[in-house]
């Protein structure tokens, strides 16, 4: 039960973080002063890294870090570099556990064998499916498929360096993405009054392809059945 619990209260407490994050981030920011580089680091480099934490938010907090830089309180050179490390670095990581240790992991009733995580896979296996190689680099965009594309990647034993390259493209374009849209619209009045609505509307517009994708394939999977 106070598993349950426990688990309830952090998935409340991430949706408060995400929701909130200009505050949640300023806090940071004043308590931590320099150290806030090395905790946006780590957050990054395990949403994509991380199989187990595709939760974590990313696009979302790129774009409060943004906004911050263009308030003078981050720098907006180095927080650009670090990201984009923590991004390329991540993949990495993530696609050597894969390559290693991934059919093993897959085959096993581990937490990977879970339906939730099962259906993760496949999704990013249909996105390698349509988008080949590119999908390193397009599912920088899509939260969840995010995190599972090099995992796939390295299962399949893509080419290292082609993964590389295709990683290194996507981490660099990603982050600047989201930090420069912070940085030059974060602090907009009207976006500034909205904070958490538009915070709100990357989260929603990140996962619209995920959901596009299950609702094609629940109505594939009802004509299946009527058939």
């Amino acid at each position: 039960m106070w598993i349950a619990t426990g688990l309830a209260d952090l998935i409340l407490y991430l949706l408060d973080f995400i929701l909130h994050l200009d505050s949640h981030l300023g806090a940071i920011i004043q308590g931590y002063g320099g150290w806030t580089y090395l905790i946006l680091f780590l957050v990054v480099f395990a949403e994509t890294g991380l199989v187990v934490t595709p939760f974590l938010p990313g696009d979302s907090l790129l774009f409060a870090v943004g906004a911050f830089a263009a308030l003078g309180a981050l720098d907006a050179t180095a927080a650009f570099v670090l990201l984009s490390a923590a991004g390329i670095l991540g993949d990495t990581l993530n696609y050597a556990v894969g390559k290693s240790i991934g059919e093993r992991v897959m085959a096993h009733p581990s937490m990977l064998a879970k339906p939730k995580y099962r259906a993760y896979l496949e999704k990013t296996e249909r996105f390698y499916e349509k988008y080949g190689a590119k999908t390193i680099v397009l599912a920088r965009f899509v939260p969840i498929v995010r995190t599972f594309a090099p995992f796939v990647a390295g299962v399949g034993r893509m080419n290292y360096f082609r993964f590389l390259a295709y990683n290194v493209a996507g981490g660099v374009l990603w982050v600047a993405v989201f930090v420069l849209g912070g940085y030059f619209f974060g602090n907009i009045p009207v976006v500034r009054r909205n904070f958490t609505l538009v915070i709100l509307a990357i989260v929603v517009l990140s996962v619209l392809p995920i959901a596009a994708e299950y609702w094609k394939h629940l109505r594939e999977a009802a004509r299946q059945r009527a058939r």
